[in-house]
């Protein structure tokens, strides 16, 4: 089994429970998907950064990503619709709580100047979202195979349904949150 999800039932759920009080084990809020996503806005003139892309994170996420097009033509920035301009991938299960562990354990640790991250980050329903700026901090990626640096967004959704909640189970599983200024 996978070391996060132990860690959760083990650790997280009973600190959860007597933290915020709940009757039911079942309404602990818990990590419901990761969404990884790549907005590639150069690939308007350059159509193979598209495919490095999508090779970067089927290699990061171990899962093959689904490519993003553009809903509506806008000229300004030379876009058609039907024009791929990104990827992304959902995981879910195992595979997130792998990709969750190699991102806490590795892959944060590896970003310079890495001094915590944003509280403010979450949505006012409980999500939370990180921006990386490269991909090369992922181990997995060669950097000499890198033809254009691209950075990415990370989404976790969580189930609880306040802000407040999903920050102590960030905390708890070992998210390097910044304490809060002011509070």
């Amino acid at each position: 089994m996978v070391r996060l999800i132990e860690k959760y039932q083990k650790d997280v759920v009973p600190e959860l429970i007597k933290k915020f009080r709940f009757k039911n084990k079942l309404s602990v809020p818990k990590i419901q998907k990761i969404v990884v996503n790549m907005g590639i806005g150069k690939a308007v003139e350059n159509k193979k950064l598209i495919d490095d892309a999508v090779k970067h994170l089927s290699t990061i996420t171990c899962q093959k990503p689904l490519v993003t097009k553009a809903k509506k033509a806008i000229s300004g920035f030379k876009l058609r619709q039907g024009q791929a301009i990104g990827c992304k991938v959902t995981l879910r299960g195992k595979r997130m709580y792998e990709f969750l562990d190699r991102l806490i354990s590795i892959v944060l640790p590896r970003i310079r100047d890495f001094r915590g991250l944003s509280p403010k980050s979450f949505d006012g329903r409980g999500n939370y979202t990180l921006g990386i700026t490269e991909q090369a901090v992922f181990p997995e990626i060669n950097i000499d195979t890198v033809e254009a640096v691209q950075g990415m967004d990370v989404t976790f959704v969580i189930s609880g349904n306040s802000d407040e909640q999903s920050r102590e189970l960030l905390k708890l599983i070992g998210m390097p949150l910044r304490a809060e200024q002011g509070v």
